[in-house]
């Protein structure tokens, strides 16, 4: 890349908007990185008058950001069954919140499409299925556009798209989610009844079926399987606490929504997300893994 380059800041430009695509679709904004970096490394090989020749360097980055994804996520399977306990997509800070904000280039926009819940359920989608879907209802590109991109055609992107909202659909609880102030005051009750160990106040939060998921990644502790019951993920909080020892919970904005940061000697230890429908938490996704926890040490 050189300043004399007249395609430089167009091309550098759409950083952003790759870097929320690929994050959106792998769930790691590391992986989402090093895809944005081999999309433009595939561009600047190429020679000036291969440049020229394109007629939209913006859609030619997003198809081939798309498809670096599409590959990735085709061999992300094989490399999950591998993974220690359970993976959980890495979780996105507000930057507002951050004394060491990223360049706003690297920024992914929060909004209801990677609150973590969502990102969840994109995890059971097939590759196609989440990019033909990521970029027609989230992105909203025309079928005929994505069906160039995942090697379909606009029949069969249509027919995927259709099979990722019936997914998203049976996954929702029939409970309307709860509004963003309700939510903030119940990960705030949580967080008081967790530094105090009150086992009777944590169950009265979680609904009686609500499941809690770690993600240690084999580098750090946590449960190797989900808690699941409210009764149970209440203790198992407790017990935690107990164990832990000095330690300072945080209320954080976690993928767009409340959610809490546990700090040990300084240190982010563990983000939480937390799932709230019906004024009662139903998920919570604790990410230990200290890879995908870079963007919160302080």
């Amino acid at each position: 890349m050189t300043s004399g380059d007249p395609n430089l800041s167009v091309i550098m430009s759409e950083r952003r908007q790759l870097i929320n695509l690929a994050y959106r679709l792998l769930g790691s904004l590391a992986d989402a990185e090093d895809v944005v970096q081999e999309t433009y490394a595939r561009w600047y090989a190429m020679s000036r008058e291969q440049q020229e020749a394109i007629k939209s360097p913006g859609a030619w980055l997003t198809t081939v950001a798309s498809r670096i994804c599409l590959d990735l996520l085709g061999s992300a399977r094989a490399r999950r069954e591998k993974y220690v306990g359970e993976w959980i997509p890495e979780p996105v800070p507000d930057q507002t919140e951050l004394t060491k904000p990223t360049d706003p280039a690297d920024r992914v926009t929060l909004d209801e499409s990677i609150n973590m819940a969502f990102l969840v359920v994109l995890e059971s989608m097939t590759p196609a299925e989440r990019v033909t879907f990521i970029l027609h209802d989230v992105f909203r590109y025309p079928f005929p556009e994505v069906a160039t991109i995942v090697g379909r055609t606009p029949a069969a992107c249509r027919q995927l798209a259709t099979s990722a909202r019936r997914r998203l659909r049976n996954a929702e609880a029939t409970a309307a989610p709860a509004p963003a102030a309700d939510r903030a005051a119940i990960v705030r009750n949580f967080k008081q009844a967790w530094e105090a160990k009150d086992i009777e106040a944590l169950i009265g939060l979680l609904d009686p079926s609500a499941t809690a998921i770690g993600d240690g990644g084999g580098l750090v502790s946590a449960a190797l399987h989900p808690v699941e019951g409210g009764e149970t993920v209440a203790r198992y909080f407790a017990d935690l606490a107990e164990r832990i020892g000095e330690f300072e919970l945080v209320e954080r904005t976690v993928n767009g929504q409340p959610g809490l940061v546990v700090m040990e000697d300084d240190q982010t230890a563990a983000v939480l997300a937390f799932d709230v429908t019906a004024n009662k938490i139903t998920h919570i996704w604790a990410i230990r893994n200290p890879e995908k926890l870079r963007p919160w040490q302080v």
